[in-house]
């Protein structure tokens, strides 16, 4: 079985390299951006298995990101997953009109459970 490809699009550098690290040591192969545009690119080039998607980006907010990823015929299928600080009804609902796959409040998932979450979806 070859590894799952997780892009992580979070601009905050403290828990993309908690996400990064964790999901090496489950098996994954992660790609990262900073920022929306580049993550945008890097969903078309990397063609990852699974986006894990923060809202507040830089550049452009993962609201455009997800729209732009579910409007490109090459990416359209892949999942996303948010995971933000954003909480308010509105957030969510929007993030699931434009297609995300599940959406995560940040302050209340460890990374196991991040993990977990991604594991169901995949398989």
């Amino acid at each position: 079985m070859t590894n799952k490809k997780i892009l992580i699009i979070e601009d905050e550098e403290t828990l993309q390299k908690a996400l990064t690290q964790y999901l090496r040591e489950e098996k994954f192969e992660t790609i990262s951006a900073m920022d929306g545009e580049k993550g945008i690119e890097l969903a078309v080039s990397g063609m990852p298995d699974l986006i894990i998607l923060d809202i507040i980006l830089p550049k452009k907010d993962g609201f455009q990101v997800l729209e732009e990823i579910k409007k490109n015929e090459k990416t359209k299928n892949i999942p996303v997953v948010l995971l933000t600080n954003l909480e308010s009804m509105d957030d969510i609902q929007k993030a699931f009109d434009k297609g995300a796959t599940t959406y995560l409040v940040k302050s209340e998932y460890k990374l196991e459970d991040i993990v977990k979450k991604i594991n169901e979806i995949l398989n």
